[in-house]
């Protein structure tokens, strides 16, 4: 009779330990889901930040356009980039194309100058008419929250990346989703950036 008791008891615990088991994969199952999903609805469209002039540039008046985001430099040896930038602006522009530039100071001290003087900077030497937002940190422990999203993968649910040097491009697509990573050296105008704006 013990020995039967006994037997009970142990399937008991089993099918009690069995079904504690079942219940810890499903709540695990479910985080990793709600995680991925959380990852998968990170967009471009939930920052806000300020321009060269102190405005407030929301991003998500940009929905449904392509972007390409860049961190620029008014004493670099790829200054002259802003050219070709704004070249490729006023070709695209009209076909839901926006370029975004964040003048950052992280790279030998080639962008010093205030708000004022950097905007002063684009319209003299290269007619700049983009949207340029406020002087931020791309790198490091004050990288701003936006550049924390391009870099990330964790927050884009895309990849990781680190960005090099100054004219580094991150392309949006139309869903504010990361899409690719320029590296700095290549050109605006470059035919991988001028097809994916195309497509």
């Amino acid at each position: 009779m013990k020995k039967i008791v006994f037997f009970i008891s142990g399937l008991l615990l089993f099918a009690s330990c069995k079904d504690t088991a079942k219940s810890e994969v499903a709540t695990n199952t479910t985080a990793i889901a709600e995680k991925t999903e959380t990852m998968a609805k990170a967009t471009i469209y939930q920052f806000k930040v300020k321009d060269l002039y102190g405005k407030d540039f929301d991003f998500a008046t940009l929905k449904g356009k392509k972007l390409m985001i860049v961190n620029t430099a008014s004493k670099c040896g790829l200054t002259p980039q802003y050219k070709d930038l704004e070249a490729l602006y006023k070709e695209y522009k009209d076909d839901n194309f926006v370029i975004v530039g964040f003048p950052a100071n992280n790279f030998a001290g080639q962008e010093p100058g205030t708000n004022e003087e950097i905007a002063a900077f684009c319209e003299k030497n290269y007619g700049v008419t983009f949207p340029m937002m406020d002087k931020i940190s791309v790198k490091g422990n004050d990288m701003a929250p936006i550049f924390k999203f391009l870099t990330q993968k964790n927050i884009n649910g895309v990849e990781d990346s680190e960005v090099q040097w100054n004219f580094q491009k991150y392309l949006i697509n139309e869903n504010g989703e990361l899409a690719k990573v320029i590296s700095p050296r290549t050109l605006p105008t470059d035919p991988e950036i001028v097809n994916w704006i195309k497509e």
